[in-house]
């Protein structure tokens, strides 16, 4: 089994139990035997001033988007990193003060949209040229390490779901990307990555032995964390993503889909990799709550080969060449309205031009394979495994 830098932190790093500690933490912050990092590290001896919680809260009881208060909680003093303005989304001086180091330590889901590692990046870049430390007990990437996926986010299109240059699916570790934050925004940070053991760029998560903690609200399983990277396109437009469901992100829909028809299209196009179950749902809240939507499920048969970007891409093509309903969403998303949601999750605005315009799915591969495979090769600076 895999062994997490929170586990080797505690068990290699007594000298710092004299240190004053603030934690960036959520309820996927536990130790193999499900012990929640705050409760772990003080029955250890360490002094925890301060748990600093992403967005969804420590308990992840808040949705997507929903501004979160800071949480009484029993024996720690609990801040919100993620309130209802920009300023929020990275921490106070006044609560730095009492603080010698930071340890970072989320699940990621493997997506450049996934905001807990942005959260770690605009926190990282806040305490630039300061003498507190930064420490990232790093975990899995639950996609693995190897395969990149999606366009590389362009200049002009960074906001909350987007800081770093790297793909939609972006084939690193949280300690990973933390290096390539300080190469990147030539950070003045004293930086430390306690790495895994017994991890392979290789591995599934499944494959890693750890059990799987939601690290948010609807990502309740590795199933879903396989498809989110193309899944996630779908919160730029008038389709449920499946949020308001007990399997958000692996079904998708509207009022106005006819399931079958949708599904045939999409498994006539589609690899073996991933088949499109026709089916009907009722969210039970987020977009058309309480109303029957038609659309599909996906189920994917070979995670090893499975696109998961791509698979998003046809997703959204199909709908947009189906039913003339369809509409790319022009709101506030993640505190940014200079561009269209789908635009800031793809990261660039090519993708959604390019299916306004006609262009087959093979074209649309096309516009990122060049940047996709490039990447690759330049994220290879930044392995620690």
């Amino acid at each position: 089994m895999v062994k997490i830098g929170l586990e080797i932190f505690a068990q290699r790093f007594n000298s710092y139990k004299d240190r004053k500690i603030a934690l960036i933490a959520n309820q996927s912050s536990v130790t193999s035997d499900f012990i929640y990092i705050w409760d772990f590290l003080k029955k250890n001896g360490f002094n925890i001033k301060r748990i600093f919680s992403p967005e969804h809260g420590l308990f992840g009881t808040e949705q997507d988007q929903v501004p979160v208060k800071d949480q009484p909680f029993p024996d720690f003093d609990v801040k919100s990193l993620y309130g209802d303005t920009v300023e929020s989304l990275t921490p106070d001086r006044s609560l730095l003060q009492d603080i010698d180091t930071v340890l970072y330590d989320i699940q990621d889901a493997g997506a450049r949209y996934y905001t807990y590692v942005n959260t770690m990046v605009y926190f990282m870049r806040s305490i630039s040229g300061t003498d507190i430390e930064f420490i990232v007990l790093d975990r899995p990437n639950p996609l693995n390490g190897v395969r990149a996926e999606g366009p590389v986010l362009k200049k002009g299109y960074e906001s909350f779901v987007g800081v770093l240059p790297v793909a939609a699916r972006h084939a690193l570790t949280s300690g990973e990307l933390a290096l390539m934050a300080k190469d990147i925004y030539g950070l003045d940070i004293d930086l430390k990555i306690i790495k895994m053991e017994g991890w392979s760029r290789n591995m599934f998560f499944p494959e890693t032995g750890l059990p799987w903690v939601m690290p948010s609200p609807n990502i309740p399983s590795f199933n879903t964390a396989l498809v989110y990277p193309g899944m996630c396109l779908l919160a730029g437009l008038n389709i449920s993503e499946g949020r308001g469901t007990t399997v958000p992100f692996e079904m998708a829909g509207a009022p106005f889909v006819d399931p079958y028809r949708l599904a045939d299209i999409l498994n006539s196009q589609c690899e073996d990799s991933v088949y499109y179950r026709p089916l009907y749902f009722i969210p039970t809240f987020h977009k058309y709550c309480s109303r029957t939507v038609g659309g599909i499920f996906v189920h994917v048969n070979k995670p090893a080969v499975f696109k998961a970007f791509l698979n998003g891409v046809t997703l959204v093509k199909a709908f947009f060449d189906l039913y003339e309903e369809l509409k790319f969403l022009e709101d506030v998303y993640e505190f940014n309205s200079r561009h269209p949601t789908f635009d800031l999750l793809a990261g660039n605005s090519g993708i959604r031009t390019g299916i306004m315009n006609g262009a087959s799915a093979e074209e649309l591969a096309g516009s990122w394979r060049v940047e996709e495979e490039e990447y690759g090769g330049k994220k290879e600076k930044y392995h620690l495994y």
